[in-house]
């Protein structure tokens, strides 16, 4: 594990209990956005990277409580509280991963989905690549993230970067595109978006 990681590890661990309280306004506002954004098929293998406490899960399998979903996370103590949260999906699991080293076969998932984390991700060019590792061919990766284009995420950048030990760095549109092409996707689709005054987020989907 990159020395970063383990810094994540033990804040997560810190916060998972209080952290759907704290963070309940902005993860209902940007995942409610990410599910409809991502339009992921009923069919679709899902790989979530980051799930956190399973916000994005619950949202999902109230479409379909049958949609098969894999969600990973650094954070022990949240994926606790996710499997508490959705305890008795047939095809829902969890377990604990990081980004950069996937433990799953080569053309596990039809879909990767990571919201919200990217900025934390300190080899994101080896997260890439382990995400298109683990697609099946075709398969598509959305990712939901803070964007750098946006003034108040560049301030928040800075801040970040001098306070958050955790924190690694949010990217510009161009910036996470030229990623993602480096890494062998093709971007199929994009947007920016905002909530509230502060947030500036970036969506792109993009096929392996």
């Amino acid at each position: 594990m990159h020395p970063h990681e383990s810094t994540i590890q033990e804040q997560y661990n810190r916060l998972a209990h209080i952290y759907d309280w704290r963070w309940g306004r902005y993860t209902s506002n940007t995942l409610s956005f990410f599910k409809a954004w991502a339009e992921i098929p009923i069919s679709a293998v899902v790989l979530d990277i980051a799930c956190g406490t399973g916000e994005l899960e619950r949202l999902l399998l109230n479409d379909d409580p049958n949609r098969a979903i894999v969600g990973v996370d650094i954070s022990e103590q949240m994926l606790a509280q996710a499997r508490q949260k959705l305890s008795g999906y047939a095809n829902l699991s969890f377990q604990q991963a990081i980004a950069s080293q996937l433990p799953f076969p080569d053309q596990s998932f039809d879909i990767v989905v990571s919201a919200n984390a990217f900025h934390y991700f300190p080899e994101p060019e080896m997260a890439l690549k382990e995400i298109k590792r683990v697609l099946k061919p075709q398969g598509s990766v959305v990712i939901l993230d803070w964007c750098k284009d946006f003034l108040l995420c560049r301030v928040c950048d800075w801040i970040l970067k001098r306070l958050d030990s955790a924190y690694q760095q949010c990217y510009t549109e161009s910036e996470l595109h030229d990623l993602l092409n480096d890494a062998g996707f093709h971007i199929a689709r994009v947007q920016r978006v905002r909530f509230d005054v502060v947030w500036g987020l970036m969506a792109v989907s993009a096929v392996s």
